[in-house]
């Protein structure tokens, strides 16, 4: 039987860890990524430990994250090949160099979606003001790249990111040929380029790996619809229950 070359990319938030908040079992716990002065903020069950343990043993993962390089830094799980982050805007090579050529790429695309990013941060910060809950919407960058617009509820009540995608981004998307795309979860509402996906970024990583193994085989493991792109990219789909992406695939929650 040949024998391929086999590679996992997967989501990191709300799918190897999350925050505590989020667990129910918190005897178990053990955390898996920090803040910038040290403290933990997101946690392992026993079972994703087990499952990345399992994964690891025959398998090479590879994230593929909305992270940006100095919170994937706070990451202390044990990567060691190519890493997705900003959702699909950057690549990093196995020594942890980010790919210029597919940097050179993001930024043209990114650098001509920057003045609609801004044009929405006017509009939610003015619903913000509005409403009196105080939004703040902000453009992610790194690596000196404009990337996408998030904004968070100051109290964690998704109900209003509802409303703002509904009253704000929307509108704003059905008012022209907008090139771009919505992602809610939890308390995280973005609006990103349709330029910027994993899925992307996952493809080129995917034909980098051919290029220097051959025949492979690649399964993909994310928790939300906005990973749903890249995981079909992949030759299988692995999806953890009681996340969003299980509630729409699988009628579950």
């Amino acid at each position: 039987m040949k024998k391929f070359q086999k590679f996992l990319f997967a989501d990191l938030d709300d799918t190897l860890f999350q925050s505590l908040e989020k667990c129910h079992d918190r005897d178990t716990l053990e955390p898996a990524a920090f803040l910038k002065d040290g403290a933990p903020i997101s946690f392992t069950t026993a079972a994703q430990r087990a499952f990345i343990a399992f994964a690891q043993d025959g398998m090479t993962m590879i994230p593929a994250t909305a992270r940006n390089l100095n919170a994937f830094q706070r990451v202390h799980l044990p990567f060691t090949s190519y890493a997705v982050l900003d959702y699909g805007g950057i690549v990093l090579s196995p020594d942890g160099t980010v790919d210029q050529v597919w940097l050179a790429r993001m930024q043209d695309a990114m650098h001509a979606a920057l003045h609609g990013l801004q044009e929405l941060v006017v509009l939610i910060d003015a619903w913000g003001d509005s409403s009196g809950h105080g939004h703040r919407a902000r453009i992610i960058e790194d690596f000196a790249t404009p990337f996408y617009t998030v904004v968070k509820d100051p109290e964690k009540n998704a109900e209003r990111l509802a409303l703002i995608e509904r009253d704000v981004v929307q509108p704003w998307l059905d008012a022209g040929a907008r090139d771009y795309f919505i992602h809610r979860n939890g308390n995280n509402l973005a609006v990103l380029p349709n330029a910027l996906n994993k899925s992307h970024a996952v493809a080129y990583v995917t034909e980098k790996l051919r290029q220097e193994h051959g025949d492979i085989l690649t399964f993909g493991i994310g928790d939300s619809k906005s990973d749903a792109r890249f995981m079909a990219a992949c030759d299988y789909a692995i999806v953890p229950s009681r996340t969003q992406l299980a509630s729409l695939t699988l009628g579950t929650l």
